[in-house]
């Protein structure tokens, strides 16, 4: 029997990821990452999904999105993955599945953790020690928001309150990279994406869990850890 679709909340922001099984390697060779960004575009289009922010690492991958629907992110993330899954057996001959379990996703309040969380995406090649600074990464959305690079994948909502105009937005974006994430706003991003619970304060989930008659639960309690660094998952 098929899996029920997670139904998400339509016009809000999430936090999704997903990750290779047993940590092993998702992507080999360029051709792989495009060919997944490809799936994304097209399958985003069709059922629906705004795209502001992504970064394919080698055994994972995390996306900012926004639904049209209840069922969008399911629907992309199931038949990308399952089209990725076929295409990556088929080329490098191998059987068995290729992600472990299904994607994970947390609602995101815009006001205050949006752009952490497209830093925390776009900075996970530096933080795993890839590279030295975002642009030199080549599979994420840096380039887009940071430097205007033409994507069809990459929409905007809250980062076009950056600026008035494409450069102004640019190199705000640029800017907010000069400083690190703060430990509190790591943790916060990273146990929400933990536990599949919201990146927010008590206010926006009790504002949430009001206006749409639901319980959103709690994530388990935890210290953040120190440094302060992105972990490679």
């Amino acid at each position: 029997m098929a899996r029920r679709a997670r139904m998400y909340l339509p016009g809000h922001a999430y936090h999704v990821y997903q990750r290779g099984n047993n940590h092993e390697a998702c992507f080999n060779e360029s051709e792989n990452y495009r060919f997944y960004l490809e799936l994304w575009d097209e399958c985003s289009r069709r059922y629906g999904v705004a795209v502001h922010a992504y970064c394919l690492m080698t055994n994972h991958v995390h996306f900012l999105v926004t639904p049209e629907k209840q069922d969008s992110i399911s629907r992309v993330t199931r038949d990308v993955g399952s089209r990725y899954a076929f295409y990556f057996n088929r080329r490098y001959q191998r059987t068995g599945t290729l992600w472990e379990g299904r994607h994970k996703a947390s609602l995101v309040q815009c006001e205050r953790y949006f752009l952490a969380c497209s830093r925390y995406i776009e900075l996970n090649p530096v933080a795993a020690g890839m590279v030295e600074n975002p642009e030199a990464y080549p599979w994420s959305s840096y380039l887009a928001n940071a430097w205007g690079q033409q994507s069809r994948l990459v929409q905007h909502d809250e980062y076009l309150r950056l600026g008035r105009d494409s450069r102004y937005r640019c190199f705000a974006y640029r800017e907010l990279f000069r400083q690190r994430l703060s430990d509190s706003d790591i943790h916060a991003i990273e146990k929400a994406n933990h536990y599949c619970q919201p990146v927010g304060d008590s206010r926006f989930r009790q504002g949430i869990e009001r206006k749409y008659g639901i319980k959103l639960g709690q994530s388990a309690r935890g210290r953040p850890r120190k440094g302060g660094k992105v972990v490679k998952k």
